[in-house]
């Protein structure tokens, strides 16, 4: 690796955990003083959290578009100001219309400022060499909830919530503009002009058919996976500790299991860089896709001894899932308006996310233990729907 690329990597990875920590994992910490201090409850306040995420799923295809054109410096850069300005005005609100207003903002700045906006601009940069750029920014990025949690918990603590989002605010501008506008400066090239084909040399219709059938199939496979990975990485986000005492473990012991998530995947993320970064990501995607189905099924057979094997694995898994949300597009489809066609593979992602919280939460309630057979069973979905994915851009050479 170069010593310019290795700086890129490193800086985009740190301002990605800016990003994260600042939008992303920010309500868990605020929520309950900021609903106390606005007078709303707690539920509004993610809410909002779920109004900036349907926001990000609408913008995210024109967010994607824009880094094809220009290149990812401007867009992410400029996005640091955006960040800046939700955050603000956050910390402005005096009721729920300010509250919303903020999270409509925010929900602007992660639509072409997370990981779909990062992932885009290294395959601007690098083309079909992205994947490990792409692995490196998610090993530094995946330790955004164990700075932002504290460090936000800190401020509330000291300062409160306002503060917090003021100090939040004061980093993108410091510290994220920076980072980003250290990313190269590509130039934007104009597409190479498609060769006319001789006349009596047509384009078989039925083979133009067969490719653009198949290039849809693979699209709408591929938003499954993506719309069930992010549905069950948000439900264990917002609900793991709650769903491992639904299944009989003591509170103390939920924590230990559940704090095992993010090394699990920092460590997936690692074997993803290493063991598996010379095949193709489609099998790195279905070993990790595999992870919670059977991490979950082990936990509701044997018990309480299972759940570790269960959140490692579910975090394992997730680590590998994430990078693969870059790695497959880019294997699948190549280099050619991968912007755009991320953010509109992620759109259904997205909604899914939103609803998560509030969808899981509810099984949980309904179903106690048994919500674990949900996500168990979206998991197997998502599995599925991997191994009927092909490669056709391998088929056709």
């Amino acid at each position: 690796m170069t010593h310019s690329r290795a700086l890129t990597i490193t800086s985009l990875g740190l301002a990605q955990t800016l990003a994260w920590a600042s939008s992303y994992y920010l309500p868990a910490m605020l929520a309950t003083s900021m609903a106390r201090d606005l007078g709303v409850s707690t539920p509004t306040i993610f809410l909002g959290f779920s109004v900036a995420l349907v926001v990000s799923a609408l913008l995210g295809p024109l967010a994607g578009k824009t880094i094809d054109r220009y290149g990812g410096r401007p867009v992410l850069a400029a996005n640091s100001l955006v960040f800046a300005l939700g955050l603000v005005v956050m910390a402005a609100a005096q009721g729920q219309l300010g509250l919303f207003v903020a999270w409509m903002i925010l929900g602007v700045a992660m639509a072409a400022g997370l990981y779909e906006a990062a992932f885009a601009a290294l395959v601007h940069l690098y083309g079909r060499d992205a994947r490990g750029a792409i692995t490196g920014i998610t090993l530094l990025a995946g330790f955004a909830s164990t700075v932002g949690w504290p460090l936000s918990a800190w401020l509330e603590l000291e300062w409160g919530w306002r503060t917090a989002c003021l100090v939040w605010a004061g980093l993108h501008l410091l510290v994220g503009l920076p980072l980003n506008w250290r990313l190269p400066a590509t130039p934007v090239v104009a597409p190479a002009p498609t060769p006319v084909k001789p006349i009596t040399q047509p384009t078989p219709t039925a083979a133009v058919d067969r490719r653009d059938t198949g290039t849809t199939r693979t699209a709408v496979l591929l938003a499954l996976v993506f719309a069930v990975t992010w549905f069950i990485s948000t439900a264990m986000a917002a609900h793991l500790p709650r769903l491992l005492q639904a299944n009989d473990v003591p509170l103390a012991t939920a924590l230990v299991f559940a704090g095992l998530v993010g090394p699990a995947q920092v460590a997936g993320r690692l074997l993803e860089y290493g063991l598996l970064r010379n095949i193709h990501p489609l099998v790195s995607a279905r070993l990790a896709g595999a992870m919670h189905t059977l991490g979950a099924m082990a936990f509701l057979f044997i018990g309480v001894p299972a759940g570790a094997v269960f959140t490692v694995l579910h975090g394992a898994g997730n680590g590998v899932l994430t990078i693969a949300k870059g790695t497959l597009p880019l294997a699948l489809f190549g280099v050619k308006d991968y912007g755009a066609r991320q953010g509109l593979l992620m759109v259904p992602a997205r909604f899914a996310q939103a609803s998560s919280p509030y969808l899981f939460g509810l099984a949980i309630d309904r179903f106690g233990a048994g919500a674990l057979w949900f996500s168990a069973a979206l998991g197997g979905l998502g599995f599925a729907a991997l191994l009927l994915l092909r490669d056709s851009s391998r088929a056709e050479k």
